[in-house]
């Protein structure tokens, strides 16, 4: 846990603010903000996640995505007083930093608000944006929670403004806490009301929907590529199939390359593709190099227009596919499965990937998937031949000794 004191507003004491980033299975930011008598004002818990379009002075758009809050501070977060409510404040990155208010009503408090702020004149996430300067997005949220309640949200919950999507889940908030003491009743998002809750934790089991899907034929291959000024970055190509469950009901959806826009970015340590289409708002691959030397698809991040009319929307970023050396690319010719949720999966068919050091807009030599590996099979078949011959001899031999012994008699 590592605690940091910060400056008071007027009247509001000696705040205590403690940040503990959690394990991938944990909380990625735990807030306990004090006042003066060293009582919990204000206690928050959540995970986030953050992608930003913007266009290019080449007139083109890219895509990055902002994940990574480790040395994030704090600066201007309050428990508020008579005349100013709550509010928490987290700054990270280069320029980035994001605000949520919270107001008191007779017998109730509310989420009001949530503002995200980013700086374009950071060459180093947006090298060749068009416009340099602040740009921040603005919510009104207007959660409302029953005093000395604690609002939670495991599930989801997106926000999409000017290109910029920001999403948030394993929520766990209380403005105005009562007595110092953080309370057990919890009051929920809609979203975990109605629904089995679905959290970015990859799945050991997929659940068994109760009406099985027309089954598609293989989707078509497509290729893909993100550019960096004039040289080619990422390489990506790839047959997509989704896989989305709702209310128990699978909808299988092949992705046309053909109607598929894509674009994206590429920086030192992460590189972005984003595909989208007339029925897909985004569908994020968000690579990550780990141990300085190897690659491996870190994050998805997925909205779409389902054929009900209803929005699909989800974000995992605590994924471990598709891992090869830096300098080469990953490669998977059979189907393999990337389960992101238990509500959404990805099929790939005919994958091939290298999202860094991509040298002349070529794939450099590939590190095949153990499913197209079919060496495996020569010491099984041997070894099964083998044990089957072994078998025949030990038959053969017993066989053999209960003949010898049947023409002698006792005398």
């Amino acid at each position: 846990m590592v605690c940091f004191r910060l400056s008071p507003a007027p009247g509001s004491g000696l705040l205590l603010l403690c940040l503990v980033l959690g394990a991938v299975s944990s909380y990625a930011l735990e807030l306990n903000l004090t006042n003066s008598e060293k009582a919990t004002c204000l206690y928050a818990k959540w995970q986030m996640n953050f992608t930003i379009r913007y266009e290019t002075t080449s007139k083109n758009y890219k895509t990055v995505a902002i994940s990574d809050l480790v040395n994030a501070t704090y600066n201007g977060s309050v428990c508020g007083d008579d005349q100013h409510g709550p509010r928490i404040e987290v700054q990270f990155g280069s320029g980035f930093s994001w605000t949520v208010n919270f107001t008191k009503q007779v017998s109730t408090y509310s989420i009001e608000s949530i503002s995200f702020s980013y700086d374009t004149k950071d060459n180093t996430t947006f090298p060749d944006a068009k416009e340099k300067g602040v740009f921040t997005v603005y919510e009104l949220v207007t959660f409302r929670i029953p005093l000395d309640d604690i609002f939670r949200c495991n599930s989801v919950l997106t926000l999409e403004k000017h290109d910029v999507g920001q999403r948030y889940w394993d929520v766990h908030v209380q403005a105005f806490v009562q007595n110092g003491t953080v309370s057990t009743k919890e009051f929920l998002c809609d979203k975990d009301k109605t629904s089995t809750t679905v959290v970015p934790i990859v799945p050991t089991t997929l659940p068994s929907p109760t009406t099985t899907p027309t089954p598609k034929e293989k989707p078509e291959t497509g290729s893909y590529s993100v550019k960096n000024g004039n040289d080619t970055c990422l390489l990506a190509t790839m047959g997509l199939q989704l896989n989305i469950t709702q209310d128990k009901v699978t909808s299988i959806i092949n992705i046309n390359p053909n109607t598929t826009d894509f674009t994206g970015s590429c920086h030192s340590q992460t590189a972005v593709l984003r595909l989208n289409s007339s029925n897909i708002k985004y569908l994020d691959f968000v690579f990550a190099v780990k141990n300085e030397n190897r690659f491996y698809l870190k994050e998805v991040n997925v909205s779409m227009y389902l054929v009900n009319g209803s929005v699909f929307s989800f974000g995992n970023n605590n994924l471990s596919y598709w891992d090869a050396p830096l300098g080469s690319s990953y490669m998977c010719r059979k189907e393999q499965t990337v389960s992101v949720s238990e509500a959404f999966q990805i099929n790939t068919f005919d994958l091939r990937v290298q999202p860094f050091n991509v040298i002349k807009g070529k794939y450099s030599t590939a590190q095949e998937c153990s499913l197209d590996d079919d060496t495996i099979l020569i010491p099984i078949v041997v070894g099964a031949g083998l044990s089957g011959l072994i078998i025949v001899i030990v038959i053969a031999y017993l066989i053999g000794r209960r003949k010898s012994y049947a023409g002698y008699q006792t005398l």
